[in-house]
């Protein structure tokens, strides 16, 4: 069962698969209500989450929290 945006939280890690591709992140800021400051857990790289979902949601988009 996929978590909403509205259920992340500042320093939890979670995982997000989207058109066949799988993201491993955690949050780091809420900078603004909706907006997400989040850390690629591979590649330590920060960017917006809104730029992971920003072409649509696929057939098999799934919002997961990692343990």
């Amino acid at each position: 069962m996929a978590l909403s945006f509205d259920n992340l939280r500042r320093g939890k890690k979670y995982g997000l698969q989207n058109y066949g591709e799988v993201f491993e992140f955690q949050v780091v800021d809420m900078p603004e209500e909706g907006a997400y400051k989040v850390k690629d857990l591979n590649t330590l790289e920060t960017f917006l989450l809104h730029d992971l979902v920003k072409y649509g949601r696929g057939k098999d988009f799934d919002l997961f929290e990692l343990d």
